[in-house]
């Protein structure tokens, strides 16, 4: 399958160019934030996800447009609620928003408080910060629960719902071109954003993943890959539960847990040194999540334990509602 390049180099923030993945299935991987991509059909353009800073946004849309003349565009689908993936929306209207239906729930919440924090984490950015200072929460327009089949103009598009990243993380299966856009449950040689996460739930999409066996993986951070590319992010995973489990039943409280097991999570991807605060405190926050995960499966083990010790019943597999930690900060 023939793949149209761009010459610049990928991975960084700019606007760099599309890239052809199949007929009529472009990316670009130089926005800040997500991999956005759109999908060509007879009918029209279907986008997936929208980037964050709005020269980026109206980047991606000039070059849809230059590769698309006079195009319709359909529907935009959101990877998740998140502002890397969803904030951008206002630059393609109209268009019919597509996401899952928490993804609904969430955004219908940003308010004017969310805006100046998405604002304030520009501050040492002023370039960036002034283009943000007319944010429209454009929320879905159709939401869909565990799966949704678009069939448009010769195309097939499946929306998977997989969870783990976010309550609302779903996955765009394009199963003839076998390219799937799997947004933040893959982050290639980068650390994940999980302070809304549910490991157990994002395992278990990992595999999913792998069962595809696509062709071609669009992470919503990273370049594109295939399903290798899934086990390094797994093993993260499991590493952190493990030490936090550790951490756990050591007697370790979630503050010493973050404290003694951060230094241990940094050693996994490289990380730029101007990235090296925001990215231990990205980490603090998926190591709290982990330990309240860790928490609740240890007391319902215990629940479960009878007096000779072996579990009673049930595999510890939970599904957690509680998202305070969510901060937005996932670009």
């Amino acid at each position: 399958m023939a793949r149209r390049r761009s010459a610049a180099r990928p991975g960084v923030t700019g606007l760099g160019l599309r890239e052809e993945l199949a007929p009529g299935v472009f990316i670009n991987s130089f926005y800040r934030g997500c991999t956005p991509g759109f999908v060509y059909t007879e009918e029209g353009i279907i986008l997936i996800d929208a980037p964050l800073i709005p020269e980026q946004a109206l980047d991606w849309r000039a070059q849809i447009e230059d590769e698309y003349p006079g195009e319709l565009f359909l529907y935009l689908i959101n990877t998740d609620h998140h502002r890397g993936h969803a904030l951008g929306n206002q630059y393609y209207m109209p268009v019919t928003v597509i996401a899952q239906e928490r993804a609904h729930k969430e955004m219908s919440g940003y308010t004017e408080n969310f805006k100046e924090r998405v604002r304030n984490s520009f501050k040492r950015e002023p370039e960036i910060q002034v283009q943000l200072n007319n944010i429209e929460i454009i929320p879905p327009h159709i939401t869909f629960t565990n799966r949704a089949t678009m069939l448009y103009g010769g195309r097939k598009i499946e929306l998977i719902y997989v969870g783990g990243h976010t309550p609302a993380t779903s996955l765009v299966w394009l199963p003839e071109e076998s390219i799937c856009f799997v947004g933040d449950i893959l982050w290639v040689d980068q650390h994940p954003y999980m302070a809304q996460g549910n490991t157990i739930e994002w395992l278990n999409a990992l595999e999913m993943i792998r069962q595809l066996d696509a062709e071609y993986l669009v992470p919503g951070h990273g370049p594109v890959c295939d399903a290798e590319a899934t086990y390094r992010i797994e093993e993260y995973i499991r590493f952190m539960r493990g030490r936090v489990r550790d951490y756990y039943l050591a007697g370790k409280n979630k503050n010493e847990t973050k404290s003694g097991l951060v230094s241990e999570m940094v050693e996994w991807f490289p990380i730029p040194p101007e990235r090296k605060a925001k990215i231990e405190s990205q980490i603090k926050s998926g190591l709290n999540r982990v330990f309240r995960e860790i928490q609740r499966e240890e007391e319902l083990r215990t629940d479960r334990t009878g007096a000779n010790g072996r579990l009673a019943s049930g595999n510890g597999d939970l599904s957690f509602a509680d998202q305070s930690d969510q901060d937005d900060d996932d670009d």
